[in-house]
C-alpha cells in the first residue's frame, strides 16, 4: 500500500469530537426541555403587525402605545432603525383592531404610518408545524436512499446523523437566546441541509476514490486515508463556507427585520455543517467501517 501522510489527525481526535458535540446536544435539550422554542404566529393562533413609519420610534415608546389601548405587556420589537416596529399577539385582530393601531401610532408620533397584517389561526398553525417536520424528514430520507445508491449504507447513516446534529445545534442556539421560530427558520434550516450535505458528500467521494486505490488492511491505514481524505477536501470546503458566509453576513447586517433571523440560522448552519461533515460524519463512517472490516469473511462451502 502507498504510504499516505496526514498533517492533522482528525480520526485521533474523534472522542474529542464526539464528547463536544454531546455536550452541545446536551445542552440543547435541556434548553429545549426548560425554555422551549420561541415560536412565531406561524405556528400558533395569532395576529403580527409590521408598523413602519418615517420617523425612529424606540421599543419602549411603541410599548407604551399599545399599552393605551389595553395590549398587556406587548410583544414589541424594532428594525429598520426603529422605524419599522414589529407587534405580534396570540389575538386574532380584526382589520377595524389593525386600523385602530395605525390610527393611534399616527396621532401619537405625528406622522405617516403604515401597517402590513399577518393572522394565522390555530388549525393552520398545527398544519405548518406538522408539515415543517415532514419537510425534514423527507429530506433526509432523500438524502439516505441517494448516498445509498450513490455510495454505501454507512455513508448514509453517518451523512444524516450529521445533518440531525446541525438541525438540533440550530434550533438549540434558538431556543437559547429566545429567538422567533418561523417558516423563514424552516427554510434555512433545509438550505443548512443542502449545504451540509455537500460538504459531506465531497469528503466521502474523495474517502472511496482512496478506498478503491488503496485497499487498507488496518487500523492505522484506515485512519490515515480518512485523514489524508478530509485534508485533501479540506480547502475546497473552507472556501465553499466562505464564500457563502460572506453573503450571509452581508444579509444578516444591510438586510430586513423578517430575514435577520434566517441571515443568523445560515450562517450557524454553515459552520455546524463544515464541522459536522469532517467531524462527525466522516468519525462515525471510520469507526463502523473499521468494525465491519473486522468481521470474519464467511468461507463458501463452509
Amino acid at each position: 500500500m502507498r504510504s499516505v501522510n496526514s498533517k492533522i489527525d482528525f480520526v485521533g481526535n474523534r472522542k474529542w469530537f464526539f464528547l463536544i458535540s454531546g455536550v452541545i446536544i446536551l445542552a440543547g435539550v435541556l434548553s429545549l426541555l426548560v425554555q422551549g422554542l420561541n415560536l412565531g404566529i406561524d405556528f400558533k393562533s395569532g395576529t403580527r403587525i409590521d408598523i413602519t413609519m418615517d420617523k425612529p420610534v424606540g421599543q419602549q415608546a411603541a410599548q407604551a402605545q399599545l399599552e393605551k389601548m389595553g395590549y398587556a405587556n406587548p410583544d414589541v420589537t424594532t428594525g429598520g432603525n426603529g422605524q419599522i416596529v414589529v407587534f405580534q399577539t396570540t389575538e386574532t385582530l380584526d382589520s377595524g383592531k389593525v386600523e385602530q393601531i395605525r390610527d393611534q401610532f399616527s396621532k401619537a408620533f405625528h406622522q405617516k404610518v403604515q401597517v402590513e397584517e399577518q393572522k394565522v389561526d390555530p388549525v393552520v398553525g398545527r398544519e405548518l408545524a406538522r408539515n415543517a417536520i415532514i419537510s425534514v424528514l423527507v429530506a433526509s430520507l432523500g438524502i439516505i436512499l441517494y448516498v445509498t445508491l450513490r455510495f454505501e449504507y454507512r455513508f448514509a447513516v453517518a451523512a444524516v446523523l450529521a445533518l440531525f446534529y446541525d438541525a438540533l445545534f440550530i434550533i438549540s442556539v434558538f431556543s437559547l437566546l429566545q429567538l422567533e421560530v418561523n417558516l423563514v427558520f424552516i427554510a434555512a434550516v433545509l438550505t443548512i441541509v443542502g449545504y451540509s450535505v455537500n460538504d459531506t458528500i465531497v469528503i466521502f467521494d474523495r474517502i472511496r476514490e482512496n478506498m478503491d486505490r488503496e485497499k487498507p488492511k488496518t487500523w492505522e491505514e484506515l485512519t490515515a486515508l480518512v485523514n489524508i481524505s478530509i485534508q485533501q477536501t479540506l480547502v475546497r470546503s473552507i472556501n465553499t463556507v466562505l464564500t457563502v458566509v460572506f453573503a450571509a453576513a452581508a444579509l444578516y447586517l444591510f438586510g430586513g427585520e423578517s430575514i435577520k433571523n434566517f441571515s443568523f440560522a445560515l450562517l450557524l448552519g454553515l459552520f455546524s455543517g463544515a464541522y459536522s461533515s469532517i467531524c462527525i460524519a466522516s468519525q462515525i463512517w471510520v469507526g463502523w467501517k473499521w468494525r465491519s472490516m473486522q468481521r470474519p469473511k464467511s468461507v463458501p462451502g463452509s
